[in-house]
């Protein structure tokens, strides 16, 4: 674990990064094993029917250029792909996450036990079932943020010529953010520590975070290394949170927020 000063002196490339090696630990690898079968499944799945369709697809979104931006053809037909993959790749990775929400809680709260030098819990079947209601819960608060903001950006790519430009890139930033949150939420949520609370806390980091959401995006619709995206981001999101987030949230394993409140 870095020092904070450490911590403020890297970035959201450097806790993706280390993810990788995370993932590897002892100990720490059978808890990488449900999260990553849950990903495989439905992102192996998901994008072996996408690139079946991609076909169809593209020439279809071509087709509604306006004949004044016909002379860019040559660049905006990698952009509507780029268009496509990063809607369908946000838009699956949220299921996986979903699914797969229990384990990788688990996996950041044995991770964080190991970074700081902590007793791992002993968290089995029972441990995930007692805490299942709350945890779709806060899955549910990530999907309410998250869908009127994805549909006014979804409405930009129906208006001709903002479609084919403006709004893939506006789609890949709010898609690195949604990421940064899901990621780095486990831990605030294995914490107590409210999504508001949460959002501030990411937002005080906002180009870090963006930078680790806009990888974790990228990878995500790389086919092979799309498949083990989902606990190398949860261990990264981890080292950021052990490093960054737990001293101003968690004394004594108490949320410094909550005691703030009441």
């Amino acid at each position: 674990m870095t020092s904070s000063q450490g911590a403020n002196a890297v970035n959201g490339v450097h806790y993706f990064s280390k993810g990788w090696s995370l993932i590897s630990l002892p100990g720490i690898r059978r808890f990488v094993v449900l999260p990553l079968l849950v990903n495989i499944v439905l992102m192996g799945g998901a994008f072996w029917w996408l690139f079946a369709k991609l076909g169809d697809w593209i020439p279809a979104m071509m087709s509604k250029i306006p004949a004044w931006l016909s002379w860019l053809d040559y660049l905006l037909w990698p952009i509507a792909v780029l268009s496509v993959l990063l809607v369908f790749s946000y838009f699956f990775s949220t299921i996986a996450n979903l699914i797969a929400a229990p384990f990788s809680g688990l996996l950041a709260e044995q991770l964080e036990a190991r970074l700081t030098g902590k007793t791992q819990p002993d968290t089995g079947i029972w441990g995930i079932m007692k805490d299942l209601p709350r945890i779709m819960k806060r899955e549910w608060q990530k999907l309410a943020y998250y869908i009127p903001r994805a549909i006014v950006l979804l409405v930009l790519y129906f208006i001709p010529g903002i479609g084919q430009t403006v709004a893939p890139v506006l789609w890949f930033l709010f898609s690195a953010w949604m990421l940064s949150i899901q990621y780095c939420d486990y831990l605030f949520d294995n914490h107590k520590v409210s999504f508001l609370d949460m959002r501030r806390s990411l937002g005080r980091h906002k180009v870090d975070n963006l930078q680790f959401g806009a990888l974790v995006s990228l990878f995500t619709m790389i086919p092979v290394l799309n498949l083990v995206i989902l606990p190398v981001a949860v261990c990264g999101a981890t080292a950021m949170w052990v490093d960054r987030y737990r001293d101003l949230h968690v004394v004594d394993g108490h949320d410094i927020s909550q005691t703030r409140r009441r």
